[in-house]
């Protein structure tokens, strides 16, 4: 299905898009299983993954896929069935990503990453009638085999990474028993004929991504198989008149964690222009860097606090990163230094942009060519998007430019609802637009900046990190009266938490060192307090509530001092 896009024309940022670039380009809408159908058909012998320097075909994915998507059938997966993936970057992640939506089922992400308590609240929230989990971390099978026991699933899958080291067949792996399969041994099933699947319309549920919510609880954006393709159809349309796209010939150097909305669609487009996955499965700036000059690709995708570690890598300056044409950072804002020394390095300019997990992520992008260059932006808006400012006070009442408001966002790859949560969609969209919490203007050539965000989101190392969630952990700290954490800056990961606490009458102050083992199974290692202050009070508003921003200006003054 292609999409016609009809708005008031023309935008003002249309004048400012790269040449060739234009917004009312056709999206493109599908199943996702299609894309990689189209892929094995198109680049059949090309290698689609490689993993500790051995590499698969397309063909060979896909046909793992179709194996994999029957035993899924046979297990029980149906149509929107919820299979959840506990998995780092793997081979197994993209196979089990693709076999549960070709059986029809939808992806439930749950990060390696996440405390007991939040993969327990993913898992009851979604419905998931299947964990798939990997040996490559002894700790991932331990948490798979705890939940199968607590009854949060029937059964778990195990995906040996043994199986992508040799020769293509299992040596060694996990005995499967009642409640433990062998993913290997699931690749011996016979695939079935697409005619056997059910059908999948652009507007199924493909993929249940957990983002924040207003309860200290994250929430699931519900991105269906069209949100996830027009993604790929709106970066296409902004990416290949600039010469970004080398169909079937480049590669792809993936360390972004596959459970993060940002990986995933840079793996599918990668598929989609059949593109070379070179997985690794934790980022290692070393490895990287010796990948980049091994399998010469012309982009590199990472966060800040990745570019930062590249960067600084002794001997960077006598490394050759010059296959690199365009360079993306994503998650968070870069330091200028860091841009300045990416351009040095590689010669092309650092870019970035904005997206949301529920804009599946595109949203904005800044041009690394073109009339206009600006400071501090966010970028222009991509093609078929609508974005403007509304007021703070009426989210149906649009702003002139240059006026500061909340930014709001509709296109067909933003999702329309979130699971099971009508009162965050009663909040959260307006008039088919998605409010997206974030505070900014656009200027008169069409450049959106954003200056805050009315969430109190932290964004740490690119990962989104979330005050309240943490506050909830600390005050079962015993002595804990009171706690505020805000982000503060930092230099590696451009933001970390810092909790503020005051104490009950009595009670004994802690270390950071303390506080951070009592956290250690109640919330993630990335959102972990990197700083901890002790007050004998902490601000109120005028109705009593804890307010965090007279602590947000403190430390902003400390840091203009510093």
């Amino acid at each position: 299905m292609t999409l016609t896009l009809d708005a008031p024309r023309p935008f003002p940022w249309e004048k400012n898009y790269p040449a060739g670039v234009r917004w009312d380009a056709p999206i493109a809408q599908t199943g996702v299983p299609t894309v990689l159908a189209t892929a094995a058909a198109r680049f059949a012998d090309r290698p689609a993954l490689t993993y500790f320097g051995r590499s698969i075909s397309y063909r060979q994915f896909a046909s793992h896929v179709d194996a994999m998507a029957a035993a899924l059938k046979a297990e029980g997966v149906l149509k929107d069935t919820p299979v959840a993936l506990l998995l780092p970057n793997t081979p197994w992640h993209p196979v089990f990503f693709f076999a549960v939506l070709k059986a029809g089922g939808r992806v439930v992400h749950v990060s390696p990453l996440d405390a007991e308590r939040e993969i327990v609240h993913k898992l009851k929230d979604s419905g998931a009638k299947l964990l798939v989990t990997t040996d490559i971390a002894p700790a991932l099978v331990e948490a798979g085999r705890k939940i199968v026991a607590a009854g949060l699933v029937p059964r778990m899958i195990i995906g040996e990474n043994a199986f992508w080291l040799g020769s293509g067949t299992l040596k060694s792996g996990a005995a499967a028993d009642a409640t433990t399969l062998s993913a290997a041994a699931m690749l011996n099933t016979v695939p079935q004929p697409d005619a056997a699947y059910p059908r999948i319309d652009p507007s199924d549920v493909a993929l249940l991504q957990y983002t924040g919510g207003t309860t200290g609880l994250p929430k699931a954006a519900m991105l269906t198989h069209g949100n996830l393709t027009s993604a790929l159809s709106i970066l296409q349309a902004w990416s290949e008149p600039q010469g970004w796209i080398r169909w079937g010939e480049d590669a792809n150097v993936l360390v972004l964690p596959l459970f993060h909305i940002f990986a995933i669609l840079t793996i599918l487009f990668a598929i989609h222009c059949g593109t070379n996955s070179v997985l690794h499965p934790r980022f290692d700036a070393e490895a990287v860097v010796t990948d980049i000059e091994t399998y010469k690709p012309t982009g590199f995708s990472g966060v800040p606090t990745m570019w930062i570690a590249i960067t600084n890598l002794p001997g960077i300056e006598t490394r050759d990163l010059t296959s690199l044409k365009f360079a993306r950072s994503g998650g968070a804002a870069a330091p200028v230094e860091v841009e300045n020394r990416v351009m040095e390095l590689t010669g092309c300019r650092l870019g970035g942009g904005w997206g949301m997990t529920e804009t599946a992520p595109v949203g904005t992008n800044i041009p690394i060519a073109g009339p206009v260059q600006k400071g501090g932006t966010i970028g222009l808006p991509l093609p078929g998007l609508h974005m403007d400012i509304v007021s703070l006070d009426d989210p149906r009442k649009r702003l002139p430019a240059g006026e500061i408001g909340e930014i709001r966002i509709k296109g067909p790859n933003v999702i329309e609802s979130y699971y099971n949560r009508p009162d965050e969609n009663a909040k959260s969209f307006v008039d088919g637009y998605l409010l997206t919490g974030d505070i900014g203007h656009m200027d008169d050539d069409g450049f959106f900046f954003i200056v805050d965000r009315k969430k109190d989101m932290i964004i740490s190392g690119g990962f989104n990190v979330y005050p309240r969630f943490i506050e909830e952990a600390i005050y079962e700290y015993p002595g804990v009266a009171e706690v505020i954490v805000i982000g503060v800056d930092d230099d590696y990961r451009g933001e970390a938490a810092k909790a503020f606490v005051a104490l009950k009458p009595g009670a004994r102050a802690f270390s950071l060192e303390e506080l951070r083992a009592f956290l250690a199974d109640k919330i993630g290692r990335h959102e972990m307090p990197a700083h901890l202050e002790f007050r004998l009070t902490l601000p109120k508003t005028a109705v009593g509530k804890l307010s965090k921003k007279e602590l947000v200006s403190e430390e902003k003054a400390k840091r203009a001092k510093a």
